[in-house]
């Protein structure tokens, strides 16, 4: 498990290895889990709003280098 990104300091963006297909991340941290597909991006999950909001702005500001990321450790 590689943490990408923190968002406030109590969630963070996980890509793990060796993880179940399609391509996705995860937004973790004070007892949430949620996966975000990289395509198309949408998140499935439980989770304050504000922060599934901002979690989406960074990962689609970074969609390209997720997806290089996910292609290296799971092709």
């Amino acid at each position: 498990m590689t943490t990408k990104h923190r968002i406030r300091q109590k969630y963070r963006i996980e890509l793990r290895e060796r993880d179940h297909g399609p391509a996705h991340v995860h937004l973790t941290g004070a007892g949430i889990d949620v996966v975000v597909w990289l395509a198309p991006l949408s998140a499935e999950g439980a989770g304050p709003r504000d922060v599934k909001a901002e979690a989406l702005e960074w990962i689609a500001a970074h969609l390209e280098e997720l997806m290089e990321d996910w292609k290296q450790w799971h092709e």
